[in-house]
């Protein structure tokens, strides 16, 4: 990978599923970072000559200090698909990265890279998507060179329909032809690297496979042998569920419902990148979900 040896990468959000293969990343191309978590214990295993592991929490701007000394770069995948522990999306998806610029900022960093998701302006009014989306806004005007990386679904968010499929049964809203092409992290950590390259920019990038609902449903069933039988549910229900939520519960439960299901509602297509195949994520995994 064509990298600056020079430069000094900062990862927050290494702990994470997509953060994990980031770091793996910089420490396989010998590039110069500092990993920051709240459990830095559970960083050990990316401990060598060019990583330095550091104790800090974003949601606590004072453990940034000093933090982005020496950095070049920043690279944030930090944010929450669920509400827990008492913080909300504003909390982590905006004011942690919030918190996190605005140390890089003191540090003279020279770019920041944020890993948000597909369509996100499009979306502004689901609760997730409205902080990643208000921090974006402000990584824009903040003076510093930034790259938006927009992923069309993790492989890791489909292990939903493993959990379907492990009782038997998948449940689709509407006829099941609605098309994405959700990207492993593996993949996605090569596009994040080449993104230090690329400034002022924002990437949508999605996997190899562009696919419907019902080819993965089918997938899922079939890696953990099950016959297939696929339940399409109308689309009327699909918006009542989205509204009773967001009626009669707070965000914090109905946050990621209204996110998959608006999201799962129609096509999101993004341009086609990597390696990595659905169906081996799901046979890799069916093992550990059957359990």
């Amino acid at each position: 990978m064509n990298t600056n040896n020079s430069q000094t990468i900062l990862l927050a959000g290494a702990t994470g599923y997509l953060g994990g293969y980031i770091a793996k990343a910089l420490v396989e191309e010998n590039i110069k970072a500092k990993f920051i978590a709240r459990s830095p214990e559970k960083l050990d295993c990316f401990k060598s000559k060019t990583v330095k592991i550091i104790k800090s929490e974003v949601t606590k701007p004072e453990t940034l200090k000093g933090v982005c000394n020496g950095v070049t770069t920043v690279i944030s995948t930090v944010g929450i698909t669920r509400q827990k522990e008492g913080l909300t999306y504003m909390d982590v998806d905006y004011q942690a990265n919030l918190n996190l610029l605005n140390e890089a900022k003191k540090a003279g960093v020279k770019k920041f890279i944020y890993v948000s998701a597909i369509n996100g302006n499009r979306y502004r009014h689901l609760k997730i998507f409205e902080a990643k989306e208000k921090f974006v806004d402000a990584l824009k005007s903040s003076g510093l060179d930034f790259t938006v990386i927009r992923p069309n679904g993790f492989f890791s968010d489909m292990r939903d329909f493993l959990n379907m499929a492990r009782k038997g049964k998948i449940y689709l809203f509407g006829n099941g032809e609605q098309k994405f092409n959700p990207i492993h992290g593996e993949d996605l950590a090569i596009v994040c690297l080449q993104a230090m390259q690329i400034n002022n920019t924002e990437i949508t990038v999605g996997g190899p496979d562009i696919l419907t609902l019902n080819e993965i449903g089918e997938m899922a069933l079939n890696a953990l042998q099950k016959p297939i039988k696929i339940i399409h549910l109308p689309d009327w229900l699909r918006r009542l569920i989205i509204w009773t939520l967001r009626t009669f519960t707070s965000s914090k439960t109905y946050g990621p419902i209204e996110f998959f299901l608006t999201l799962m509602a129609e096509d999101n297509i993004a341009p086609r990148f990597g390696n990595n195949r659905l169906y081996h994520f799901f046979k890799d995994n069916a093992e550990t979900i059957s359990q």
